[in-house]
């Protein structure tokens, strides 16, 4: 076990591989833990701004996924469900039961379908920008986007990401992105059975209009809130921070509302699912 700061890195074991997760140790806090989710291809490594950014109120969890990063690998790629069972896995490993859990792009889609399968484990649920379903298909359109996403993002965030991509292949990679493409993130997200905040980039080219957001957001259940971060494109948990993380503790303390002050850039899309 090695010691960053207020952090700890640690080993779990989940059908008998080894998961590496990032634990903060600088919280008091009785509250459930937030345990953040990383998208396809690449480690946790890349979420910590924002998680840092919360270790001091809350205890927060960044595993690497079980082929993910520095977790061991299957041999094959695990899909969503079956990534959604080892998160579940990783809770009980770690002691955890019930979460507030925080995902970035595929990360959204495990989130929400431990929401569906286990609703008892999560306490509520971020998704920041949620990838997967029609606006992402065919696969050579989501590519695109991919593409498109890569030259806006931060360009610090080059040497965090490609030694992760490198290292699960291109193969892979492909594969899962093509699965994820055809999630029916949509669907799930208009049943979410838990509180529901979703973070969106407005430079994000994987991501539907502000306006076809906020005509679904419309559709879903009321404890849906939907935000915008103006500036930020796809992976806003290592671009914008600070927005992310000031949006998200706001609203564990139930202060996304209407008129509320949120985090400059930052701006509510739908107050409540079906509020209008």
């Amino acid at each position: 076990m090695s010691t960053d700061a207020a952090w700890t890195t640690e080993r779990v074991q989940v059908d008998g591989r080894s998961i590496y997760c990032r634990r903060s140790t600088g919280s008091d806090s009785t509250g459930p833990p937030v345990i953040h989710l990383h998208g396809f291809a690449i480690s946790g490594e890349y979420l910590m701004p924002t998680a840092r950014r919360l270790a001091d109120r809350w205890v927060n969890l960044v595993p690497d996924l079980p082929g993910y990063g520095r977790s061991e690998r299957h041999d094959r790629v695990l899909d969503i469900p079956a990534l959604a069972r080892s998160l579940v896995a990783i809770l009980d490993a770690a002691g955890i039961d019930q979460a507030v859990l925080v995902g970035n792009s595929m990360g959204c889609p495990i989130g929400l379908e431990v929401a569906h399968t286990a609703p008892e484990r999560v306490h509520r649920l971020v998704l920041v920008s949620p990838a997967g379903g029609v606006h992402n298909q065919p696969l050579i359109r989501a590519l695109g986007q991919l593409a498109k996403d890569g030259i806006r993002e931060k360009a610090a965030m080059l040497p965090v990401a490609v030694p992760d991509y490198v290292r699960f292949g291109p193969v892979n990679g492909l594969r899962l992105f093509h699965e994820l493409t055809r999630y029916p993130s949509l669907e799930r997200l208009l049943g979410t059975p838990v509180p529901t905040l979703a973070v969106l980039g407005g430079r994000d080219p994987l991501m539907a209009s502000p306006a076809r957001v906020r005509e679904i957001a419309r559709r879903s259940p009321e404890h849906l809130s939907v935000v915008l971060v103006a500036e930020a494109a796809h992976a806003l948990n290592y671009s914008h921070p600070e927005e992310l993380a000031g949006t998200i503790e706001l609203w564990l303390d139930d202060a996304v509302t209407e008129g509320a002050r949120l985090p400059d850039g930052v701006r509510l899309v739908v107050p409540r699912g079906g509020a209008g």
